[in-house]
């Protein structure tokens, strides 16, 4: 990895992924497409979001899934992230070891994405450091009832148990859990993730307005595939 200031090596990107299988991945798009179609998206999601992220002044760090993937993720991240397998447990479990993890290693800020919302403005990770400067815990609303980001500084808050993940509820939920208001909470605007074909069919608008706007999207696989096929 590229070397970096001490402050970034004090700010984590964490990025969770799991190997673009079909039937592994994307499932509620598969069910309105095919699993292998569904699988190429994520794949595309996966190759063009590590390549995006790569510019952002920190500790990057790729969490994968399932451990056999190993192989395949560490030839996809290359030198810009390290590599890591995700804890065992739900989506809840995991994030909170990731987040532990990186403060018994050092971290002071750690920030979390997936890969669900590839047009995802960098602009948008970066306030997220920024608002940690601050807050104890940052959220990027996503408008299908979840979050895109997550965020927190020095400790695990206490939100990751008790939440219907992968649910619209989601967001609700995770805010419900913080009852010490104590913990200072920051958000960022909403952003939206690819889930289902109406949000595949959004993302294709999305890019082309982007493109005719004279805005290049940075995204040249999930590109090729909007091109394929947009409905």
């Amino acid at each position: 990895m590229k070397d970096m200031t001490t402050a970034a090596q004090r700010r984590v990107l964490g990025l969770f992924a799991k190997l673009p299988l079909p039937g592994q991945v994307k499932t509620r798009l598969a069910a309105e497409s095919s699993p292998e179609w569904a699988a190429q998206v994520a794949r595309a999601f996966l190759l063009d979001v590590l390549e995006r992220l790569a510019v952002v002044p920190a500790r990057r760090v790729l969490g994968f899934a399932p451990p056999e993937a190993q192989d395949y993720f560490a030839a996809a991240a290359r030198d810009r992230y390290l590599v890591c397998l995700q804890a065992a447990g739900d989506l809840g479990q995991r994030m909170a070891a990731f987040f532990a993890e990186q403060f018994r290693a050092g971290a002071e800020m750690v920030v979390l994405v997936g890969t669900d919302s590839p047009t995802l403005p960098l602009a948008l990770v970066d306030q997220a450091f920024r608002e940690l400067e601050q807050a104890d815990v940052v959220l990027g609303p996503a408008t299908d009832g979840g979050y895109y980001l997550i965020g927190c500084k020095k400790q695990v808050p206490p939100i990751f148990e008790g939440v219907a993940w992968g649910s619209d509820r989601v967001l609700g939920h995770t805010i419900a859990r913080l009852t010490d208001l104590t913990w200072q909470l920051a958000l960022l605007p909403p952003w939206y993730d690819v889930d289902t074909l109406a949000d595949w069919r959004m993302l294709c608008g999305h890019l082309a307005a982007l493109q005719r706007a004279g805005i290049d999207p940075a995204l040249p696989h999930t590109l090729e595939l909007a091109q394929q096929r947009v409905n």
